[in-house]
Formats: C-alpha cells, structure tokens, sequence
C-alpha cells in the first residue's frame, strides 16, 4: 500500500534522497520485516522453553523486547533517516527514547496476546496487522524527528498572552 501511495503522490515524498537506485523508496523497504520475524518467531519457539507456559510466554515477551523490538527500531529509524538524506545519529538521539517508550506500551500485550493464543504459523500475520497502525505511529515519528510537542502558550520566548488592557 506504501508503494502505491508513493506512485500515486510523488509530490509528498520530494524530500526522500535514495543514494542509490538499488534502495525502494518504502517504509521499511519491502523484504525486511516478514523474514527477520519469521526467524525471530522460529528462533524464540526453538531456545525460549520454560517449565511453565505462562513463564515461557513472558520470557518470549521479554527476549522480543529486550532484543528484537531495540534493534528494529534503530533500523527503521536510522535507515528512514539515511533515505530522507538526514543523519541517522541525529535522528536517533531525538526520535529513538520516545518510540521505544510508546513501543513499550504497544508491544508486549500484543505480543503476550499473540504466544498466547495464536498458532505459531499465524503470529507474523497478526504482527502484521498491528504493525499497520504502529508504522502509521513510526511514520509520524519519523517525520517529527522526535520532536517534543509544542510547549503551551505564555511558555516560550515568544509569543504568549497579551498585556491586560
């Protein structure tokens, strides 16, 4: 869907620089996400084993964001920066902490949910179903680099309430 609406609105992504043309312009680029999920999913069944299913599903939650959610999230967005011609350290140092925290409210309910009660096959689709909505969240982030919202009125240097009259 991301590609259809790059080829349909080129005039909103002028921004993007690609340094090669063997990069997509897409977010993330196609092919990363549903592999290195598969072999997460894979990996964590495999060597993530506790005598107790509920024990195993917490430590499944924790390796997945202790481990995979951090690494996946520097990708996105320090790649996203590269592509967009910023730096990525940049963008990391202002959008990384606030994504994590949000992932961190996000990701281990969906992911406690999904070892809990959806079959191991079915788990990188139910991913992929939130992920329609979390990349909508990371897209904005992105886009804001990070950026704390606006301080209220009166606050700043600048602006704030007239004097009385």
């Amino acid at each position: 869907m991301y590609v259809l609406a790059l080829l349909l609105s080129p005039y909103r992504y002028s921004n993007l620089h690609i340094p090669t043309p063997a990069i997509p312009q897409t977010n993330p680029p196609p092919g990363i996400f549903g592999p290195a999920a598969t072999k997460w999913f894979d990996f964590l069944v495999k060597r993530v084993n506790l005598k107790s299913t509920n024990g195993t599903i917490v430590a499944r939650v924790a390796c997945d964001q202790f481990l995979f959610a951090p690494c996946n999230m520097a990708l996105f967005l320090s790649t996203m920066a590269y592509m967009e011609g910023n730096s990525p350290v940049q963008r990391l140092k202002d959008a990384y902490l606030p994504g994590y925290q949000k992932n961190l409210m996000v990701w281990p309910w969906v992911q406690f949910t999904n070892f809990k009660y959806v079959p191991a096959e079915m788990r990188v689709l139910v991913v992929n179903v939130i992920s329609l909505g979390w990349n909508c969240y990371l897209s904005s982030l992105n886009s804001a680099g990070g950026t704390k919202p606006n301080p209220p009125v009166g606050k700043t240097k600048e602006g704030g309430q007239l004097p009385p009259s």
